[in-house]
Parts: structure tokens; C-alpha cells; sequence
């Protein structure tokens, strides 16, 4: 199925994920990772690490970046890509926030 023909589903209210935190949304696809900046921009990716799948929601969010908990590896939330020297990439999914509901496209 492709993205522009998958429904968009709301997964929660803006003010259930935490500044700067996350709050984890359980999907066929594995768990899902959504990531708020201190700018209420949400972010969606696999919650997992490409280095070593450890759980990127328990990582620290800072700028449009979280920190793995495990290795230390940055993970850019926009694009799910490790920041260098590392390489790898966690999947991302489509997200919007809408009148403060946070919509989620997997």
C-alpha cells in the first residue's frame, strides 16, 4: 500500500508525549518511537537503534536529534539517519499535529 493512500490514524493528544520526551505507540509494524522538541515538532521512528536495537525512546532528545541510551549514537529525527561518524538508519513514518492530536501514518 502506498504512503499517500494509507490513513492517517490519531495516536494521542500533543500534551501526552512529554517536552523534550517521548511516548511509544505499539503498531504491526513494531514499536513506534514519537519524539516532541522543545518547539512542539513531533517526530515518529522505529524504536530502535540501527546500531544495536536499543530503544530510542529512552534516549535524550535535543534539537531535531535523539542520543541512543545504549551507545551513545545521535539519531536524526527527521530523516531516521545515524549522524556521522556512524552509519545506519531507524525507520520513519509520517506525523502531523492537528488542534493539539498527534496523527500518525504507518
Amino acid at each position: 500500500m502506498s504512503t499517500e493512500t494509507t490513513p492517517w490514524a490519531p495516536v494521542c493528544a500533543l500534551d501526552d508525549i512529554p517536552l523534550l520526551g517521548s511516548r511509544v505507540v505499539r503498531a504491526d509494524s513494531g514499536d513506534i518511537a514519537l519524539f516532541r522538541t522543545d518547539g512542539d515538532v513531533v517526530f515518529a521512528v522505529h524504536d530502535k537503534c540501527p546500531h544495536k536495537g536499543g530503544p530510542l525512546s529512552q534516549g535524550i532528545v535535543h534539537g531535531h536529534t535523539v542520543t541512543c541510551p545504549l551507545h551513545g549514537w545521535k539519531i536524526q529525527l527527521e530523516s531516521g539517519e545515524a549522524v556521522a561518524p556512524d552509519v545506519g538508519c531507524a525507520r520513519r513514518f509520517d506525523v502531523k499535529v492537528e488542534h493539539g492530536q498527534v496523527w500518525l501514518r504507518t
